[in-house]
């Protein structure tokens, strides 16, 4: 991008200090080369912000002790959201005999199936309200 601004910048001196018939060529030549380079460099900026809107953007997570028995908040519900909301819910219990874990697919801020307190309270960290 750097380098289109040098260019157009040397483009304006060079139209300003004459505009003869092989320089206005020249010239014109020269602005067709960075039409170009733009609409290449806007296509590409297209392409980023689609991939963008499918990266984690918004993540929660709460911890919490589901069990009496066990000393410290080791269980966990982390929500990972891309840019439409859509993602996963992971959730691991600990207690002191073995640990489970659970994942729950998430779409546009939903899940099909019943999610607790603690993975509900991850989805609202990660900016999702219903």
């Amino acid at each position: 991008m750097l380098a289109l601004f040098l260019r157009v910048g040397r483009l304006n001196r060079r139209g300003k200090a004459g505009s003869e018939a092989v320089g206005g060529l020249e010239l014109m030549g020269d602005l067709r080369g960075i039409e170009s380079e733009m609409a290449t460099i806007a296509g590409r900026l297209e392409r980023l912000e689609g991939h963008g809107m499918l990266a984690f953007q918004r993540i929660g997570i709460v911890r919490y002790n589901p069990f009496e028995d066990t000393g410290s908040n080791q269980s966990f519900a982390l929500a990972l959201l891309d840019g439409n909301n859509d993602g996963l819910v992971l959730s691991s219990l600990h207690s002191r005999q073995q640990t489970r874990i659970f994942l729950k697919p998430i779409v546009g801020g939903r899940c099909e199936t019943a999610l607790s307190e603690e993975e509900t309270e991850a989805l609202r960290k990660a900016g999702v309200t219903s």
